[in-house]
């Protein structure tokens, strides 16, 4: 059976995700999907993310960070302040 549809994670510059959606299946393909995403008036950089964790280490979610080089999201840890 073929995929329906896929995940969607919008990137800000800094590499945040500010966004997760629902889009029709786009071959696993980051150009397809920003390209798709684009189209239907919603801007920015947008990246193909796995429910299932299968791809790019997890299923992103706002706020998580994407390494480009490791190509995978990540939920950044907080950092305890020096006391």
């Amino acid at each position: 059976m073929p995929y329906v549809h896929a995940f969607a994670a919008l990137v800000d510059d800094g590499n945040v995700v500010r966004d997760v959606i629902v889009i029709p299946y786009c071959n696993d393909d980051d150009v397809d999907v920003t390209a798709y995403c684009n189209s239907i008036g919603l801007p920015g950089t947008w990246l193909d993310t796995s429910y299932l964790g299968a791809r790019r280490g997890k299923y992103a979610g706002i706020g998580d960070q994407y390494d480009p080089i490791a190509n995978v999201f990540y939920t950044p840890t907080a950092e305890v302040p020096d006391e």
